[in-house]
């Protein structure tokens, strides 16, 4: 079951991560800068509130998936190391990058000028999350058969 749950954690995770990719990231971009420092200001903790605990718990799973695959000996264990590993390089990112940028974001401490050029940067950043997160429900996928069969 718990390689079934990593599956479905992995999955609500890429998802949420495509849908900010594809049509938030394209709607701030398209405000000016000072209309998404505004919008971001009033949204941050909801943004928080919703990825916050839907990152935490995708890794968590993916993790204790590769424990479990890891302990067992058995074909999936490979599939759902890496699976884990690259959404937890996923998680790290976030402190790395992301919390630091977002926090400028919604205290409006980046200049109007440079909205632009840091909002493109953290696309680019996202989009490494996002295809990340691609391959590691791809391994999940891959994990969750070997158990199966």
């Amino acid at each position: 079951m718990l390689p079934l749950l990593a599956v479905a954690g992995l999955a609500v995770y890429l998802g949420a991560m495509l849908t900010e990719g594809c049509v938030m990231v394209p709607h701030w971009r398209a405000l000016s800068p000072q209309e998404f420092l505004a919008w971001y200001a009033a949204n941050d903790r909801r943004l928080i509130r919703f990825f916050g605990p839907l990152t935490v718990t995708s890794a968590l799973l993916a993790v204790a998936a590769a424990v479990v695959a890891v302990r067992q000996r058995g074909p999936a264990r490979g599939p759902a190391v890496l699976a884990a590993l690259l959404v937890v390089v996923a998680v790290v990112m976030f402190p790395l990058f992301f919390q630091g940028v977002n926090a400028a974001f919604a205290a409006g401490s980046i200049s109007v000028e440079d909205v632009p050029a840091v909002l493109a940067r953290w696309a680019f950043w996202h989009w490494v999350r996002t295809v990340l997160a691609a391959i590691a429900l791809g391994a999940a996928l891959l994990a969750s058969r070997r158990t199966v069969l």
